[in-house]
């Protein structure tokens, strides 16, 4: 019996190359320089919107609403607040999209450059919304302190020109956190691109917290705070009429349920659609699909869990390809018992019938035939093994060389295995001649007890089978080279099998094995 190279085993036992896994979520990335110009699109239209709107109702708020302390201004006096609200909000949105342009620079060049980034440009991509916000802010804060003093100019009170200043820091900090809600949500196929290569370990960026208190300012804060400046400019002499106060109150109110509500719905979708991908992806890992993952597009703690999610399901990946690796190295059923129950050496005694299968001159064949030529025929016929032997309920123990060790009835019971190691035997020398061109095999059948289970040490073993039934089966085999049907049963198997198939079958004279005293009955397809 010949051996040959182990790259007919590696062959069979490598697995077909897999497609990475899919991602699955509510947006699709496209590529780098597709998200720099759709990110800088978005922020040049959504950044001054939100400043202009929140110009709008603190001037509505300032002028029309909240009664100030002090003498009532002329009318005049509104017309020009209006033109400076005009002008300081236009200034603020240019040198807004100026600060914007500069912060977004190093990060629109990785991404043009279709490039990881390195770790400056990872967080300076993670905290954009932090910078935008920031500067908003500050650009509110300085126009606070300039309406202030616009108040003091125009005849108002050292007490209303404070409270137009904090009017109006308010109201920056309505638009800086709605800006920080908008770019987080625009940035976030760039924060998903920088987060691919490298998942988070630890947060990055503010989190659940953060969002939570932004929707708590709108929902909350803005309109309580608004009811304590009317209250302060009633008690600082202020002239309020219940028509005035209840105009008042009207609009704190709608303006908490409006505003209020938006900021909740991104806060909370913000955190809710990372959450359904995950569900969405569970369902799929349940159902036995562990090719999917989830796109990391959050620096902070929701972020940790799409990474955690799919460091798990890599995990996942990992153990069916080791398990499907086993199960091609061993058989199906050897993995699926060893999986089952823990390592033991030694074995069981079991009832088995064996079907051993041999390549008659291979050395010859190896010999005048090109090396990829052998392999690729080798593999058919093993291949053809395999398929006869399972469809039959057997299982193939090894692959020596260019020969294959089939048991039926371990590691697990078959209800005739006899019958069915003889059906096999006959089907695969039909198949094997018809199909197989060049070479021919010869096969031996035997059956009786055997110790089955895992032979070696704790560090390195396999399961197979050891009995007289294996090397009678062997010894067949050999003998069934010279025979004319390459095919012998002994009448060990074929006491055990049904008497339809034993039918099938007939006896010659008596042999005596290599190996043995005593002479063995052997049979031949009929």
């Amino acid at each position: 019996m010949a051996v040959e190279p182990t790259s007919r085993a590696l062959a069979l036992a490598t697995p077909a190359p897999t497609t990475p896994p899919a991602a699955l979520g509510e947006h699709t990335y496209g590529t780098g320089p597709g998200i720099a110009r759709q990110i800088g699109r978005q922020m040049r239209v959504a950044l001054p919107a939100i400043n202009a709107v929140s110009a709008a109702l603190s001037y509505i708020f300032i002028v029309f609403v909240v009664p100030l302390p002090g003498p009532e201004p002329p009318a005049s006096a509104r017309v020009t607040v209006l033109l400076a609200t005009v002008g300081v909000t236009a200034v603020a949105c240019v040198v807004g999209a100026l600060w914007g342009e500069r912060a977004f620079k190093p990060i629109q060049r990785w991404l043009e450059e279709g490039r990881a980034p390195d770790e400056d440009e990872r967080l300076r991509t993670l905290r954009i919304p932090l910078h935008e916000a920031g500067q908003v802010l500050a650009v509110w804060s300085f126009g606070g302190v300039a309406f202030g003093t616009l108040s003091l100019i125009l005849g108002g009170s050292v007490s209303g020109g404070v409270l137009v200043m904090v009017m109006v820091i308010i109201g920056g900090l309505v638009a800086s956190a709605l800006c920080y809600l908008a770019t987080e949500w625009i940035a976030r196929p760039a924060a998903a691109l920088a987060l691919s290569a490298d998942p988070p370990t630890y947060p990055l960026t503010p989190g659940i917290g953060l969002r939570v208190y932004l929707a708590w300012e709108f929902g909350t804060a803005v309109a309580v705070g608004g009811t304590v400046v009317v209250s302060i400019a009633y008690l600082f002499g202020a002239k309020m009429s219940p028509q005035h106060l209840a105009a008042t109150v009207i609009f704190l109110g709608g303006l908490a349920l409006t505003v209020g509500l938006a900021t909740l719905l991104v806060a909370v979708r913000s955190v809710a659609e990372p959450v359904r991908a995950m569900r969405s992806a569970m369902r799929h890992v349940e159902a036995g699909d562990t090719d999917v993952m989830v796109p990391v597009d959050d620096g902070s703690e929701v972020g940790l869990l799409q990474a955690g999610f799919n460091r798990m399901v890599a995990g996942l990946r990992e153990r069916d390809r080791v398990r499907d690796l086993f199960g091609r190295h061993v058989g199906e059923e050897v993995a699926q018992s060893a999986l089952g129950r823990d390592l033991e050496l030694g074995g069981e005694l079991r009832e088995a019938s064996i079907l051993f299968v041999d390549v008659v001159g291979s050395t010859a064949f190896a010999a005048v035939r090109d090396p990829r030529e052998v392999v690729e025929t080798l593999n058919r016929f093993f291949e053809i093994v395999v398929e006869v032997v399972t469809l039959h309920g057997g299982w193939v123990n090894k692959f020596e060389g260019d020969a294959a060790l089939c048991v039926f009835g371990a590691p697990t019971d078959h209800p005739d295995g006899a019958s069915a190691a003889l059906v096999a035997g006959r089907e695969l020398r039909r198949r094997l001649a018809l199909e197989l061109d060049g070479i021919e095999a010869a096969i031996g059948l035997s059956a009786g007890r055997v110790v089955a289970g895992n032979i070696g040490t704790a560090k390195r073993y396999e399961y197979t089978v050891i009995g007289d039934a294996v090397n009678e089966a062997a010894r067949l085999t050999d003998l069934a080279k010279g025979s004319p049907s390459r095919l012998l049963a002994c009448e060990a198997i074929l006491s055990r099998a049904s008497d339809r198939e034993a039918a099938r079958w007939e006896f010659g004279e008596p042999v005596v094995l290599r190996g043995r005293s005593a002479a063995t009955r052997v049979a031949a397809p009929a």
